[in-house]
């Protein structure tokens, strides 16, 4: 027992007779040390005293569009986390291409009697799908609070981030390093993030002088996948344009247009500068360390559970939606333009 204590105080960072006190249920400690020492149990291996055990106070469910982008298991992470502090358990439904879709998790949740539902960058997120099932869900009562898109019509609370800011955040560290031709590696247009990016970029161009109106500044926008593969094909189409920087929608995209630059011969940052969006975990150990876009996920995930509760509780959350301000994150992917070899 000494020995277990020692580790549990050890990886806690606090003392042996504080882990005593929790282990004993003793009222004399904050909730954060408590949950420390609770966190460090369970990285450890050890089971939990019964009197420690969680008793949920309902079911919550999490529905993702897919874990291959590291940003969705940060979602989930931080989503997971507040529910979990609040005596929920949450339920983690994610997709995948032929697998269950958001439908028929949204039926299964609901015969499992869920409190309440979170859904990331869903069908709300796209303006090709129907605004019906969440108007239907509301109608039977359903709390749920929407990240990462908006849409029109739909009685529930939104957070998102600023896409739009984000692109103009990236042209204008670009522009600052000297890069004249710039182009956007974006993902489908029917996405509202998509659409809101590319605004973004646009106006940003034109404002910088880099295209004569919005038209000509669409012509430096790439629409493919959100992948690695989305991103080299984007690429390949920047670069034979003669393209020096990209803009990317996503972390993954950026390490596409990164692999398209290196099958070329060419070097990033000297060849060509790459920005990515999302700031996704262990993105900085990237080669060369990625300059991104941070997405402010732990402050959006926090706000999507603490507008659930809410709802849950029986108050109305605000209806207009929650914009977080991403921040630039500059790295090792970005470098000074290219200066043009002489002409012979």
């Amino acid at each position: 027992m000494r020995t277990r204590l020692a580790d549990l105080a050890q990886l806690a960072g606090v003392s042996t007779a504080t882990v005593s006190r929790v282990l004993n249920g003793k009222a004399n400690v904050s909730r954060e040390t408590r949950q420390a020492v609770l966190s460090a149990l369970d990285q450890l291996g050890y089971e939990r005293p019964e009197r420690l055990k969680h008793r949920s106070a309902g079911l919550i469910g999490l529905v993702v569009p897919e874990l291959v982008n590291p940003v969705f298991p940060a979602f989930a992470q931080v989503i997971e986390d507040h529910l979990s502090d609040a005596g929920y358990t949450p339920v983690l439904c994610t997709q995948s291409p032929g697998g269950t879709t958001e439908d028929e998790y949204v039926e299964i949740l609901m015969e499992h009697g869920v409190d309440g539902i979170v859904f990331v960058s869903g069908l709300h997120a796209d303006t090709q799908a129907g605004r019906d099932r969440y108007v239907r869900l509301r109608e039977r009562g359903m709390p749920i609070v929407l990240v990462g898109g908006y849409a029109e019509g739909i009685d529930a609370p939104f957070v998102s981030a600023d896409d739009a800011q984000a692109a103009e955040l990236a042209v204008r560290h670009l522009v600052s390093l000297g890069h004249r031709r710039i182009g956007l590696a974006a993902g489908p247009t029917r996405f509202v993030p998509t659409q809101r990016k590319q605004d973004g970029f646009v106006r940003a161009l034109v404002q910088h002088g880099l295209a004569a109106d919005e038209a000509d500044a669409r012509t430096h926008v790439v629409n493919t996948l959100f992948t690695l593969e989305g991103g080299q094909a984007a690429a390949e189409e920047l670069l034979a344009s003669g393209h020096t920087a990209v803009v990317c929608a996503s972390d993954l995209m950026a390490l596409g247009v990164t692999r398209a630059v290196r099958a070329r011969g060419l070097a990033v940052p000297a060849d060509m500068s790459v920005v990515g969006y999302d700031d996704s975990p262990l993105i900085a150990f990237t080669d060369p360390p990625l300059t991104t876009v941070r997405q402010p996920v732990a402050a959006m995930g926090r706000a999507a559970v603490a507008a659930l509760l809410t709802e849950i509780s029986g108050d109305r959350a605000p209806r207009s939606e929650l914009l977080f301000q991403p921040e630039l994150v500059v790295r090792e992917s970005t470098g000074s333009a290219p200066v043009p070899a002489p002409v012979a």
